[in-house]
């Protein structure tokens, strides 16, 4: 099987959910991960933070290097790069994980949280992507995952909650540039999005959605694993959907990664 051992990876929003599991995938193979994040001081309304996240990720196995990261300010994107370029000797894999969100409506939408989705999800993604290129292009099998649904202009996906479709879908069109910009020099820039709603954090945006009817982060994790170790020359320009992923791997049960086996599962946005 296909390892990242040794590779390493600098993982935004990687103190919890999908970042974190991806992290400590990774790490179960051996691997350098960069927790980049905001939060370094414990919520009791969010737990996680870049040093608990470190922490879980050297029990596993992996070497952790916890840095506190606004990815709205590239500045600081810079720096954490350049410090976990020294401290592994150099970046091979950027995961594009972090994300604000807000299901509202246009009259709902206050500038200020449209203001968030744009600076973290678009710029963000856009700003991680031009700050890690330097180390990538000088990596190991080097890629870019970034966690954005395929594009689509069928309004259903519009009509409840725009602003936010119009801040992932900027995401994707970083990856949908990028690959085809990068192509040549052997950086692969994919997408990776879940078929079904995700047990996190987030899911407490979404109104009516219980943790019962998700499956959990790992289920990401293993998809983004899948993708991360393919050779990155035959594997760039995809918008790939989790359970297609490992389908293709061989994976034919799907329901350990059920939140509640046997439950109906709740297809995720955008899919």
């Amino acid at each position: 099987m296909a390892s990242l051992t040794g590779k390493t990876l600098f993982i935004t929003g990687a103190s919890r959910g999908i970042g974190k599991e991806i992290a400590l995938r990774a790490a179960r193979d051996g691997a350098n991960v960069v927790i980049a994040a905001k939060t370094a001081e414990s919520n009791p309304k969010l737990p996680g933070t870049i040093f608990t996240a470190a922490r879980e990720v050297e029990e596993a196995g992996g070497k952790a290097l916890p840095l506190k990261v606004d990815i709205r300010f590239e500045e600081q994107i810079a720096a954490a790069a350049a410090k976990a370029a020294e401290a592994f000797g150099g970046i091979d894999i950027l995961v594009n994980n972090a994300s604000a969100i807000s299901l509202t409506g246009t009259r709902e939408t206050p500038m200020k949280r449209f203001d968030l989705m744009f600076a973290v999800n678009v710029r963000g993604t856009f700003a991680a992507s031009q700050a890690l290129l330097p180390y990538l292009l000088a990596g190991r099998n080097p890629h870019i995952l970034t966690l954005s649904p395929p594009v689509s202009l069928d309004p259903l996906w519009f009509r409840n909650h725009c602003a936010y479709t119009m801040a992932k879908y900027g995401m994707s069109l970083c990856v949908l540039g990028m690959a085809e910009e990068f192509r040549d020099a052997g950086v692969a820039v994919n997408a990776l999005w879940p078929k079904t709603a995700i047990a996190t954090a987030a899911i407490s945006m979404i109104p009516g959605v219980q943790a019962r009817n998700c499956r959990t982060p790992r289920i990401v994790a293993d998809a983004a694993h899948a993708i991360l170790t393919r050779d990155s020359r035959s594997c760039t320009g995809n918008f790939f959907i989790d359970e297609e992923v490992l389908s293709r791997e061989g994976v034919t049960d799907f329901s350990p990664y059920a939140v509640e086996p046997g439950a109906p599962l709740l297809p995720d946005l955008f899919v």
